[in-house]
Parts: structure tokens; C-alpha cells; sequence
């Protein structure tokens, strides 16, 4: 049976998965299949077949009105699917992790299609709470956008100091492989430059973006991925509220200590916890003390005002 628009702009159950051309694709999903989910880009888990193209401009002269939405902004590698995770644990509404159409338009900025993709997200079920997103980091590229369209959303930006950052993201090949792609896209970084100047230039990017989003967005703070971390429970009793979610204390104590925390965010079979990530940055400190000396001689030269930046992040945390 072929939808109307007005039927696709109506319900979460048409999503805006991406684009092709011209075209919006647009994907079959329910409540169980975004749960199931991890990631809404081509690791999606749809309602059922029958994907279908729409013209873009034709679903933007019938988008719904943009609705205040929650988001969780992030610099990757510092736990935040785990936290969207853990946030959807807590109540009903919806949580859609890494939208694909967002992030090809942090690739390819489209004004028109950014604030099609906005209002698009931001629909709801009936009577729940407001939806919450958890970007991807090319998506840091669109905040001014996304805080002049919703200045009122509320948001966390999770993040990790430099050093903690480093061990995030230096820990392998294939992760450097994305600093260096992804500092060459947005942060300036030039051919040559080393790994560790590459992730200080990362780094800096994000926590400048991240700063200046704070004074557009006045129901946004900071949340150093180390507290959540050492304290999972006490973090989603703090957040959950200020993103619009319910916050039982029991449920809240049940979500904390269950398997979620045991386990991979990413790949829910497999056991990994913060004991394990602990021991694991203990061994890469060893390993990479050099590389993060250089990270923060890097950051210190291109950012005489660091320790500024620094405070003001810290000054907005959770």
C-alpha cells in the first residue's frame, strides 16, 4: 500500500533513514525496532521490508513542525551509547542513536534538508517524552544550526579531558585511522601532521564547538565521561531529568546494576566493564606516554587560551 506524506510525517513509524539523490529513503520501524537498533544508519534493524523513496523536497513542504528534542552530543569513544542506552532503559520515549541523514549532512551542509531532518526526528509517540538523540561526531559540525533551530532543547555534551581522550582513541590502528580521517574533514588538521597532533586538533575542535554551544543553548551542560563512568547510577539520577526522562531511583539502581553495564554498548553479546576499560587504559598509559606528552604540547601551542576552554567546560558540568 503506498503512504500519503501526510501519513509518513505523521508517526515515528516512517523514518527519515537517509537520502538518496533527490530522494528521502524512507524505512519501516515501530517501537521494538528502534530499541533493537544500536545505530540508525546501515546497521538499522527495520519494522520490515518495503523501504520506500520519496522526493526530498516534496516531504519538506509537508514536514510537521520541529518539537523540542533532547540530544546527547559527544566527542565518540567516551561511553555515549552506552548512556543513550541507559537513558532509554529508563522510560518510554524514544531514543534514536546516530541518525544517518544527519550525518550526511554534516558530510554535505544542506540548510533546507537540516531542518527537514530536524523536525522529521523530532516527532514522538502520543503522550510520551520528548524524543533524545544521540549524534555522531561529524554532527558537532552542525551545532550552531541545531541550536538556532532549538535554542530551548535541552542537551549534554560528553566529553573526556585530553590524556583520557587520547587513550580513547590511540588505542589501535583502525582508531587512528578515524582521527586522522575525521580531523582532516573538520578540524584543519594538515597532511603530515602526527597522530598525536591530529587528536589534539580533534579534541580542540570539539571542546570549542562545544563551548560556544553552551552559550546558544541555555538548557545544555557537560558531562565528563570519567563521572559517568565511576558512577553510572548516580549520573542517570542527575541527567535523566535534564533531558526530559523519567528518573525512578529504583528503576534508576536496576539500570545501573544490570547486565547493560557488564557488557559492550555496541555489541550487547560481548562482556566488557569499567574494571575492564580501567585495566585497559592503564596499559596504553604505559604505551603512549610519549603521544600524549605531544597531544598536550599540541594543544597548549594552538590554543593559548586551553586552560580558559578548560575551566569554561568544567564550569557547566552536570
Amino acid at each position: 500500500m503506498l503512504l500519503t506524506l501526510a501519513e509518513i510525517t505523521a508517526s515515528p513509524n516512517h523514518y527519515l533513514h537517509s537520502f538518496e539523490g533527490a530522494d528521502a529513503a524512507i524505512v519501516p520501524m515501530d517501537r521494538a525496532a528502534y530499541a533493537r537498533s544500536i545505530f540508525l544508519d546501515a546497521r538499522i534493524s527495520p519494522a520490515g521490508e518495503g523501504a520506500a523513496l520519496v522526493p526530498a523536497a516534496q516531504l519538506a513542504a509537508a514536514a510537521p513542525p520541529l518539537r523540542t528534542t533532547a540530544w546527547i552530543f559527544h566527542v565518540a569513544h567516551c561511553g555515549s551509547t552506552l548512556l543513550a542506552r541507559a537513558i532509554e532503559a529508563l522510560s518510554s520515549g524514544l531514543v534514536l542513536r546516530e541518525p544517518m541523514a544527519l550525518r550526511q549532512i554534516a558530510l554535505a551542509p544542506d540548510p533546507a534538508r537540516l531542518q527537514l531532518v530536524l523536525a522529521m526526528l523530532s516527532r514522538r509517540y502520543d503522550g510520551e517524552e520528548p524524543t533524545l538523540i544521540k549524534a555522531n561526531v561529524p554532527v558537532n559540525a552542525l551545532l550552531p544550526a541545531i541550536a538556532a533551530a532549538d535554542p530551548a532543547a535541552p542537551a549534554v555534551f560528553l566529553h573526556l579531558g585530553l590524556e583520557d581522550y587520547a587513550l580513547a582513541v590511540l588505542r589501535s590502528p583502525q582508531h587512528r585511522g578515524w582521527v586522522r580521517d575525521i580531523a582532516a574533514r573538520f578540524a584543519g588538521v594538515s597532511t603530515g601532521a602526527s597522530d598525536a597532533q591530529c587528536l589534539a586538533a580533534l579534541w580542540l575542535w570539539q571542546m570549542r564547538a562545544f563551548a560556544a554551544s553552551l552559550e546558544a543553548m541555555p538548557q545544555a551542560c557537560t558531562l565528563d565521561a570519567e563521572r559517568f563512568y565511576a558512577d553510572p547510577a548516580g549520573t542517570l539520577a542527575a541527567l535523566a531529568p535534564r533531558l526530559g526522562r523519567a528518573a525512578d531511583p529504583a528503576r534508576v539502581a536496576e539500570v545501573a546494576g544490570g547486565p547493560l553495564f557488564g557488557t559492550y554498548s555496541k555489541r550487547p553479546g560481548v562482556a566488557f566493564d569499567n574494571t575492564a576499560r580501567l585495566e585497559r587504559g592503564a596499559a596504553l598509559l604505559r604505551e603512549l606516554a610519549g603521544e600524549l606528552a605531544e597531544a598536550r604540547e599540541h594543544a597548549q601551542l594552538a590554543a593559548p587560551d586551553l586552560a580558559t576552554l578548560e575551566t569554561r567546560i568544567a564550569a557547566a558540568s552536570l
